[in-house]
Formats: structure tokens, C-alpha cells, sequence
């Protein structure tokens, strides 16, 4: 063979020898995560997750990148906590009702009235008693990263308003899969009937269940407003989704990865909370296009009704002192 010709050869297999390197070498540089969730891609929660993945993308610089995966493509909140604790998932956000089930302490969120107002809601998320939570689920394999504003829970009705609580006496009102839930309807005079999210459209239709109770921008982008023409804005509980990474995940990352993920995710709750207000906004006027009429009764009936329910708290002395230091947070 000439050397002309082993020289051509030598640089062609010199190029692409360089090329499998560079591959490999991008490949163990950049680290996907994969976020799965179960809410619709027009929710403020999930524009917010948006941002965390561009932020991301930015700040590590193509090093860590995000995939998420809505509308329950991976399983509903339930599933998605499960897939989390055994490592097939790696970023999740779920409701603090549903994160009851696995850590005790987050029944606290349930508790009717527990915030004075929505600064002071902001004000435990981002203080030591909402760091101290997010860290309880380690445990459980769960850390948290932050909580999304959910806003206000209030109730919606086929077929009568909600003025007082005398209104919800015998009425079917479908819950989540939370104890405190079950026990604030109770306590309400209603009938609670626990129903999964994506069943309730029909449910109501079928009349399985006369209203359920929810925040304004899931009242609407669910479309349970073509079915339900009451919307009461008594704001009895102000539940928040929780962003949570897989231990094992957190663990597989180093401290600079961390970092970057950690200031990602304060960007995208900042974002997150103007996004939910613009979003209640938005709602409540869309629904009241399509003929809902939106009540505002006096709340303070509603909670002389459901203030007792700290009293279940009285020997837990670990959430009786949580109760504590959110109602002294300033």
C-alpha cells in the first residue's frame, strides 16, 4: 500500500476516532432528568417547569438538562411519588394532600384557615419551618425543592350555591385521597367521596357527586365549569404542590449540579406565584363568560365550623408544634 494511501486512510480513522471520543465525551458530560406530572400543559405549575428547565439548560450550560413529561404521561401524583422512591423518576410535583400519605407532617396544609392570607402563606414556604418540611420526605426517599402556589380551594356546585356552610348538608362532595379532606367535608355537613382527577368530569355529569372543591384555574382549564354553574370562593384550604427529587437522584448529583438545579428551582417558583395570580385572574373571568355565578360568603361561618380539626393534633406533638411556629410565623 502506498503511503499516500495510508496516509488518507490514517487520517480518515484518526477523524473518526475523534468523533466516537467527542460523542462520549458529550454524552457523560450532560445529565437529563425527567420530571413527570399530571397536570395540562397550559397550567401556570407547568409553565413554571418550563422556566426550571430553561434556567437549567442556561446555567449549567448544556451540562443539566430537564425532560418533562405531562397530563399524567407517566402516571397520576400517586404513581409518580412511588416511581420517585424506587429511582425510575427523577423530579415530581404533587399535591401536599397526596404527600399526607407518605409524610404525616404535611396534613398541616389541609388544616382549614391555617394561613392568615396569601403574604403570610409565602412567608412559611420561605422560612426555616418550610425548608424544615421540604426535607422531612428524606426519609421517605423524597427531598423537596420548593412549593408551588396552589392557590385557594373553594367549592363548586351543579346545581346550588354554597352561602354557608347549612348548604353543603348532605351534598355528595367529591375530595382527594386525604383523611383531612374526608374530615373537613365532615365537618362541614357535607358527604365527602373521594374520586380520582380524571373522573370527576364525569362523575358530575352523572350526578355521582353534586360538587367538588378546587382552586379556579383547575375549575377551569378541567372544564368542570360546562358542568358545575357555582363557584363559591370561600377558600377553606390553601393546599400547595410540592416539588420533590428522587434521594437517589439528589445523591448522583455533585455539589455544582445541585447548585444549579437549587437556583433553577427558586427562579421557576418566583415565576410561578406571579404566573398563578394572573392565571386566578384569567379563570375566574372565563368562567363567569360561560355562565358560572362566582359567591363570595362570609368565611369566617365556615371556619368557626372546621376549627376544632386541630384538635386531632393534641398528642402529635411534633405536629402540634409545626401548627405552632406557622401561626407565629410573622
Amino acid at each position: 500500500m502506498s503511503r499516500v494511501k495510508i496516509k488518507f486512510f490514517y487520517i480518515v480513522f484518526s477523524g473518526l476516532f475523534l468523533l466516537v471520543i467527542s460523542a462520549c465525551t458529550s454524552s457523560v458530560e450532560t445529565k437529563t432528568l425527567r420530571l413527570g406530572h399530571a397536570l395540562d400543559t397550559q397550567h401556570p405549575v407547568h409553565l413554571a417547569m418550563k422556566v426550571l428547565g430553561e434556567s437549567l439548560d442556561e446555567k449549567s450550560s448544556g451540562k443539566l438538562k430537564l425532560d418533562i413529561y405531562p397530563s399524567s404521561q407517566l402516571g397520576g401524583e400517586r404513581e409518580c411519588l412511588e416511581l420517585l422512591q424506587i429511582g425510575s423518576l427523577d423530579i415530581t410535583k404533587v399535591s401536599a394532600a397526596v404527600l399526607e400519605n407518605f409524610i404525616p407532617e404535611y396534613k398541616v396544609f389541609s388544616l382549614p384557615y391555617i394561613f392568615r392570607d396569601k403574604t403570610h402563606m409565602y412567608h412559611v414556604f420561605d422560612s426555616e419551618v418550610g425548608e424544615d418540611l421540604l426535607n422531612k420526605g428524606e426519609r421517605f426517599r423524597l427531598r423537596g425543592l420548593t412549593f408551588y402556589d396552589a392557590g385557594s380551594r373553594s367549592f363548586y356546585m351543579k346545581d346550588n350555591a354554597v352561602n354557608t356552610p347549612d348548604d353543603l348538608i348532605n351534598k355528595k362532595i367529591r375530595v382527594q385521597k386525604s383523611n383531612m379532606a374526608v374530615t373537613m367535608i365532615n365537618q362541614l355537613g357535607g358527604s365527602p367521596t373521594p374520586i380520582s382527577w380524571g373522573e370527576l368530569y364525569t362523575a358530575l355529569q352523572q350526578g355521582v357527586v353534586d360538587g367538588a372543591e378546587n382552586n379556579p384555574p383547575s375549575f377551569y382549564s378541567s372544564k368542570h365549569y360546562e358542568v358545575c354553574k357555582h363557584f363559591t370562593i370561600n377558600e377553606h384550604t390553601s393546599v400547595p404542590d410540592v416539588l420533590l427529587i428522587g434521594t437517589d437522584t439528589w445523591n448522583r448529583l455533585d455539589e455544582q449540579e445541585r447548585q444549579w438545579l437549587e437556583e433553577a428551582v427558586e427562579e421557576s417558583a418566583t415565576v410561578q406565584r406571579e404566573l398563578w395570580v394572573a392565571s386566578e385572574k384569567e379563570s375566574l373571568e372565563k368562567v363567569k363568560e360561560a355562565g358560572v355565578t362566582i359567591h363570595y360568603p362570609d368565611k369566617s361561618l365556615f371556619e368557626a365550623k372546621t376549627q376544632s380539626m386541630e384538635a386531632m393534633f393534641e398528642t402529635d406533638e411534633d405536629i402540634k408544634s409545626l401548627i405552632k411556629s406557622i401561626k407565629n410565623t410573622p
